[in-house]
């Protein structure tokens, strides 16, 4: 009597459909319940001994990274980091993709989530706070595939962990900055304002918060004027810059949350040098390199995409091998880069 699929289910003590699973290689099942299934299924004669070595045999993770397309220089860095370095991930038996999505629009997030956590075994990607997104990633945590927040966090929601900056520490350090860089005198009474790609994210919206705080707390002449959203576009930063200096003649400050930094330094440098503002941004790239350079830029506030990238592998190689998520992973620290300390 040949077995049947009923048979290696109750050797197994799975259900059907977990066998059905296991043998048409369809994924979602623990490594340690695709051994017991096809080591009863080898037993009963179901499966070869050769079939059971090809689906017990440790299969590379894989990992899919949803990066927000558009003129954001850094997270093109970083989506090009990601393509490009194979080979650092081998040790680890992982294969990481880069996936360039549609920026800021939740709805298409969402779908690509759920796209991309069918035929990955982890998605890390950059949050919006958004409904959609929030289920999204609850459905691929019901379907055991677990999701890393990447530069900007999802709050409330089943993510396994986040990895980027402490946002609110950041827009406290660009308002210190700007403080500094005014000097007491100018200080008092001064005008400042921000640039942010979107609210959406909840990294800008914290790095909002957290730049407000430290003026309410140390500096409370300097005046907040405004802020404004230009998507991480040049242009469109370039245009609410421009709008910024003709209302506000005397601003002395202007914190850029997201990026786009190159349109709000070609509005910088059609002031004259008398009127140049005190500029501070985020993201080492080579378009804040050559405003620093310049004398345009005053500091950019960055963190290491290479760090945040290992960080996400290891969080992932860790669920997959039942360690502590956090095991080995750096915590992530921003860099104040000057024209004078350029790496």
């Amino acid at each position: 009597m040949f077995p049947r699929i009923e048979d290696v289910a109750e050797r197994a003590q799975v259900s059907l459909a977990t066998v059905d699973r296991v043998l048409h290689g369809r994924g979602g099942v623990r490594p340690s319940t695709v051994q017991r299934v096809m080591q009863a299924a080898t037993a009963l004669g179901y499966v070869s001994q050769a079939q059971l070595s090809d689906a017990t045999a440790t299969k590379p993770l894989r990992i899919a990274f949803l990066i927000p397309a558009g003129s954001n220089r850094f997270l093109r860095m970083l989506g090009d980091l990601i393509g490009y370095a194979h080979e650092q991930w081998a040790p680890f038996n992982v294969r990481c993709q880069a996936v360039f999505i549609e920026a800021f629009n939740p709805e298409a997030l969402a779908q690509h989530l759920l796209k991309e956590g069918k035929r990955s075994d982890g998605v890390a990607f950059m949050a919006l706070e958004h409904p959609l997104v929030r289920e999204a990633v609850a459905e691929l945590a019901e379907r055991g595939v677990p999701t890393v927040t990447l530069i900007s966090d999802l709050s409330n929601s089943r993510r396994a962990a986040y990895v980027g900056l402490d946002n609110r520490a950041a827009g406290r350090t660009a308002a210190y900055l700007i403080a500094r860089f005014i000097g007491p005198a100018a200080a008092r009474g001064a005008k400042v304002a921000m640039i942010a790609g979107s609210l959406s994210y909840r990294a800008h919206e914290e790095r909002e918060a957290g730049f407000l705080h430290l003026f309410e707390e140390q500096y409370a002449d300097v005046r907040v004027v405004g802020l404004r959203e230009g998507r991480d576009d040049a242009q469109r930063n370039y245009e609410q810059a421009r709008a910024l200096f003709q209302q506000h003649g005397d601003l002395a400050g202007i914190y850029n949350i997201g990026g786009g930094a190159e349109g709000i330094g070609r509005a910088i440098h059609e002031l004259s040098p008398a009127c140049k503002p005190v500029f501070i941004g985020h993201g080492l790239t080579p378009d804040t390199r050559a405003l620093l350079i310049a004398g345009t830029m005053d500091a950019v506030i960055t963190q290491n995409p290479q760090g945040a990238v290992a960080n996400c592998v290891r969080i992932f190689s860790n669920l997959r091998d039942r360690r502590d998520v956090l095991s080995g992973v750096e915590h992530v620290r921003s860099q104040v880069i000057f024209r004078e300390n350029l790496p």
